[in-house]
């Protein structure tokens, strides 16, 4: 019967998803306030619950992101391409890489930034095939950025090429429109012009500030002729954001900070994977899939849950244990950065957005293991819909049943429930120790000019999170679902570079 309807009503249903995070949101951070008026012991032990699970997901961070830790220092240290010569010893160099970085208005510089890593991959430089994909309506600045990135690295890769992705009635502007222009003008001149077979070439989608380790596609080769069905994957290296962390402000710098490890921790959890950033895959397979959707701003959840549900289920992201460094937002002046860092955050955020699409394809899927797609979707639908709820609920929420209801502030419960919940927020800080130890340990050297003093007092930076969580977590959170609810769709913003 839902099925049936769904599909009669398609419009209406898009809507109604759409509406359904941003109610969810507000019902859940309004909660506490109306209901210790009227059922103070629910909010009591909904904050309690909601304290027990922060707790279970700040421990497993800490566990998870040390063991990353791990195999990151280890996937670092690998002799790869000795690997591939023992293992694969003909095979390997007839795999190709195709690297498709979309654009619009970053430096030049940073585009050199990006091109020059490229150039230090320990894969010959001959199997790696470069698109760099502006757009159109840049004008003038992408036609000069272009040509002068043609001179410098024209004849250094197997191909290097340059396209602008014009204004295309339908699409939604962005980097998920951009990456399948891209694409698909790379997939024309390397397979149908070069002939090099389809099943032989990988696909990178490379944000534009991105530094991909010199061993990533060595380990990308391996994983590939490895895998019994390397044409279901997609494969995601450790994004983390260092590439400026010792120039951008200390806010800025915290919640990079927690970004880069919560990143490691996620590569644990096959459960709850997802591509994000930058990623590889085949390009086998998003030709077979019709390539990115162009109607949609966040374009990584996109295209896997397109690819799941193409596949039946029969599709995963398999860990590649490799930093991939990119920038934290930065601007040309302190306040800008502020804003950067929150518009940032709000596209993250518009991730939410995907949710009445997966959502829909999970009614409407058929033959697809019903628990494999339930924990996925579910997993999915808890860290969107929770977005903008944690900091209310695990900040403010515990004062609120004692303090507007005085009757419930006499009980047992309302006595005691700041303390409960102040004991497993103390608990859970373990995490937050842990998240600075192993961003320290990661994080690039401190610039020489740095004074010593800024260092020493650095975990001292740790204690604005109250407010940091505030700002750049929940405002941003609730600001994208309730555009969302309202459907008051927002344009994707590219975070500027410095």
């Amino acid at each position: 019967m839902l099925k049936r309807y769904v599909r009669r009503h398609p419009v209406r249903t898009q809507r109604a998803l759409e509406i359904l995070p941003g109610a969810f949101s507000w019902f859940f951070i309004l909660f506490p306030i109306w209901g210790s008026l009227i059922v103070p012991t629910l909010v009591a032990y909904y904050v309690i619950a909601f304290t027990v699970y922060w707790l279970f997901r700040s421990v497993s961070l800490a566990v998870g992101s040390v063991i990353a830790h791990l195999k990151i220092k280890a996937a670092v240290n690998f002799d790869w391409i000795a690997d591939l010569d023992k293992t694969f010893p003909q095979r390997w160099r007839q795999i190709h890489h195709l690297v498709i970085i979309p654009t619009f208005t970053e430096p030049q510089a940073t585009l050199e930034r990006t091109i020059d890593a490229l150039l230090q991959q320990s894969m010959p430089l001959t199997n790696l095939h470069v698109m760099v994909s502006f757009e159109e309506r840049e004008g003038k600045p992408a036609r000069d950025k272009a040509a002068h990135l043609q001179e410098k690295y024209g004849q250094i890769f197997g191909n290097f090429w340059t396209t602008f992705h014009p204004d295309i009635t339908g699409e939604v502007k962005g980097k998920s429109a951009n990456t399948s222009w891209g694409a698909k003008q790379a997939k024309k001149l390397l397979v149908d012009r070069q002939g090099i077979p389809i099943g032989n070439i990988t696909i990178t989608s490379e944000d534009a500030d991105a530094i991909l380790h010199h061993h990533y596609f060595a380990n990308l080769t391996f994983e590939f002729l490895k895998s019994d069905q390397p044409y279901n994957l997609i494969w995601q290296g450790v994004i983390v954001f260092y590439n400026n962390i010792w120039q951008v402000p200390a806010p800025i710098r915290v919640l990079a900070s927690i970004f880069s490890v919560t990143q490691m921790y996620v590569l644990m959890r096959q459960d709850r994977l997802v591509n994000f950033s930058t990623y590889s895959t085949t390009l086998k397979h998003v030709d077979d899939i019709g390539y990115w959707d162009t109607d949609v701003i966040p374009e990584d959840y996109r295209l896997f849950f397109k690819s799941y549900f193409a596949k039946k289920g029969q599709f995963e992201v398999k860990p590649i244990f490799l930093p991939i460094t990119a920038d934290a937002p930065e601007a040309q002046g302190t306040w800008q950065s502020y804003i950067n860092q929150y518009e940032q955050l709000k596209r993250w955020a518009w991730g939410v957005s995907d949710d009445a699409y997966i959502i829909r394809q999970y009614i409407l899927a058929e033959d697809v293991p019903f628990l494999d797609k339930t924990i996925r979707v579910f997993k999915v639908i808890e860290d969107h819909f929770l977005w903008p709820v944690n900091w209310f609920a695990i900040t403010i929420s515990a004062m609120l049943p004692p303090l507007l209801n005085d009757q419930f502030s006499r009980t047992v419960l309302g006595k005691t429930l700041p303390q409960v919940t102040s004991t497993l927020l103390t608990l859970s800080l373990v995490s937050m120790v842990t998240v600075f130890v192993i961003d320290a340990i990661n994080r690039p050297p401190r610039p020489r000019r740095r004074r010593v003093l800024s260092v020493i007092l650095q975990p001292l930076e740790f204690l604005m999170l109250p407010v940091i969580g505030f700002f750049f977590s929940a405002l941003p959170g609730i600001d994208a679902h309730t555009r969302l609810m309202l459907g008051r769709y927002i344009e994707y913003r590219v975070t500027e570079k410095v």
